[in-house]
């Protein structure tokens, strides 16, 4: 089928080069002329600007949105709207939050475009292996945008999950988990990376992914990671956050559903971030008022 490609970043140019080798012809447009030039050169169609990339789908159009969340995906609703008709679909496949979703759906129904926000999973190995989908909104549009999901993931790899709102909403959570994950593995190898024995991390990251019970793709990154740079040399430890995490936590907070596990790497996050923590020297200074604990000096 049809569809246009708005936003051709690390992961909308991977998604349009994975649906046009599928057989779909897409319309691209970014901000960067250069991304679309790129993207064209690999048999998608570029478009000079919104107005232009609607003009060159045929109606019912399906417009898939790659933009980071917040105000860029209400500019990008905003200068396509106008250009839109009834039965044209605008699906959202960026990381925003699902409350902002529903608005946006609300907002683009009124006009009479269908809206489906498609929580989308698999960053720069999307290509390769595919991206794991959970979609939101009208069934009734995803089920006519289904060949294009089917072309972007693996098998059994997207899901039809709820109302509007709900595919952003269980990415969000996706999201959540993860950050627990990443943070446990993380804990783990700084454990042995320390210990007296002189451990191969990479081999072991290997020989965790065969039959143990902690074997995941994350861990063959590891591996990967380690063989490249054992030590992790040249790598600082600042971790940013994309916001999942922490609407993650607001909605557990919300629910009263305990999420200590997600809460806590989420704060390690921040923590990651400080050059010099304060709150270290207070525990510090207590610990040597009382207990008389020696303190290092700067």
């Amino acid at each position: 089928m049809q569809l246009g490609m708005v936003g051709l970043g690390r992961m909308g140019a991977n998604m349009a080069e994975r649906l046009t080798r599928s057989g779909h012809e897409v319309v691209v447009f970014d901000v960067n002329p250069e991304a679309v030039q790129r993207v064209a050169a690999g048999g998608a169609k570029g478009a000079s600007g919104l107005p232009d990339l609607v003009a060159k789908l045929p109606p019912p159009r399906t417009i898939w949105m790659m933009v980071p969340a917040g105000a860029p995906v209400d500019s990008t609703i905003d200068t396509l709207l106008p250009h839109l008709q009834g039965d044209d679909i605008l699906i959202d496949g960026g990381n925003s939050r699902w409350t902002d979703s529903i608005a946006r759906g609300r907002r683009v129904s009124a006009a009479g475009v269908h809206y489906l926000d498609a929580g989308t999973s698999g960053g720069i190995w999307g290509l390769q292996v595919g991206y794991c989908l959970m979609v939101g909104g009208a069934r009734a549009a995803f089920d006519r945008v289904e060949p294009v999901f089917k072309a972007l993931a693996p098998d059994n790899g997207y899901l039809y999950v709820g109302s509007s709102g709900s595919g952003h909403y269980v990415k969000m959570i996706h999201n959540g988990i993860e950050y627990a994950m990443l943070e446990a593995y993380a804990e783990g190898f700084d454990i042995m990376h320390a210990s007296d024995y002189q451990l191969d991390l990479a081999a072991i990251a290997e020989l965790w992914n065969h039959g143990s019970v902690v074997r995941s793709w994350l861990l063959e990154l590891a591996a990967a990671a380690f063989k490249e740079n054992p030590g992790l040399e040249g790598i600082r430890g600042y971790v940013e956050d994309s916001g999942e995490g922490r609407w993650t936590v607001a909605e557990a907070i919300d629910k009263s559903i305990p999420a200590p596990t997600i809460a806590l790497s989420l704060l390690n996050r921040f923590r990651s971030r400080e050059q010099e923590s304060f709150g270290d020297k207070v525990i510090a200074a207590l610990r040597r008022e009382f207990g008389g604990h020696a303190v290092k000096q700067e």
